[in-house]
């Protein structure tokens, strides 16, 4: 509000002057046959439009300083969860380790209230290049970098989704690398979590395609990148796909995840996102249905 006061009264000024100056200096017919007077500076006037812009901007970084240090000085609670996110080209990962869990692309913390405050301290680094994390409901960004550790808390306190942006250019997907903030209720994402600490399906009785899908995925390049946790894929490279049917979205929130959307990604990533690092597979037809249907079980 300070900020804003300071910025409208400036504005009010200038603009009420550019105002004045357009109306009483304004062109007349009596003044097309001679120049207007000319008048050589004020010291006055340049004392002032030093000064007084010196003054607004000592008081507005004393404001902006007050309000960063008593940010900063906030203690962190023992019912605060910490995750530790790393940006990828172009996709996100999230890890709890508090809880055992590891995902990808949509982030999923629990609101808080004064009484019970249970805010989310994130843990940022890079894998490759420059990123930075921008939820704007949410919280300023910060930048993710490689070899650095970055931090920031966040701590909504209604329910909803949260949409962001890598605010830094990372590459030719930079525009596509979206973020989702699922803020959910204590018990949903209690819910949540207990989901995600479940180990991938393992039991395909009565759908044989899948169990089909489950051996050819694990016998292609697949388990090179990504993991599927209690199977022999433990990739790190992309993202973590043990409940992969479980989200929303593919792609780090770039297409809806349906049947026909994983296909054509699986087939050729980059047909829907040029850039992508994920290579074409060149699976025949067979293949790419049965994978399909193993990944679509994956909740």
């Amino acid at each position: 509000m300070l900020v804003l006061g300071v910025t409208l009264v400036i504005f009010l000024v200038v603009a009420g002057l550019l105002l004045y100056a357009l109306i009483r200096f304004r062109s007349r017919p009596e003044d097309s046959d001679r120049e207007p007077a000319q008048i050589y500076g004020s010291n006055q006037i340049e004392v002032s439009w030093t000064v007084i812009p010196i003054l607004i901007v000592v008081t507005l970084f004393l404001a902006t300083t007050r309000v960063i240090l008593g940010t900063q000085a906030i203690p962190k609670p023992d019912s605060a969860i910490n995750i530790t996110v790393i940006g990828h080209q172009f996709w996100w990962e999230y890890r709890y380790p508090q809880l055992g869990v590891v995902t990808a692309n949509e982030l999923h913390i629990p609101i808080s209230d004064s009484a019970h405050p249970t805010p989310t301290y994130l843990t940022m680094s890079s894998a490759d290049v420059s990123h930075s994390f921008w939820v704007p409901r949410l919280a300023g960004k910060t930048d993710v970098i490689p070899n650095k550790i970055n931090t920031m808390w966040i701590d909504p306190t209604q329910p909803g989704l949260y949409l962001g942006q890598c605010a830094q250019y990372c590459g030719t997907q930079h525009a596509k690398m979206l973020l989702r903030v699922y803020a959910q209720t204590p018990a949903d994402f209690a819910a949540w979590v207990d989901q995600q600490r479940q180990p991938a399906v393992q039991d395909f009785e009565g759908n044989a395609i899948a169990a089909e899908g489950e051996a050819v995925f694990m016998r292609n390049a697949c388990i090179n990148c990504h993991a599927v946790s209690g199977t022999v894929a433990t990739g790190r490279f992309g993202p973590d796909l043990t409940h992969l049917a479980s989200r929303d979205t593919i792609a780090s929130g770039a297409i809806q995840n349906n049947a026909g959307n994983l296909r054509k990604w699986i087939d050729d990533p980059n047909s829907m996102k040029p850039g992508a690092l994920m290579p074409a597979m060149h699976l025949n037809d067979h293949d790419l249905d049965v994978i399909t249907a193993y990944l679509t079980q994956l909740r």
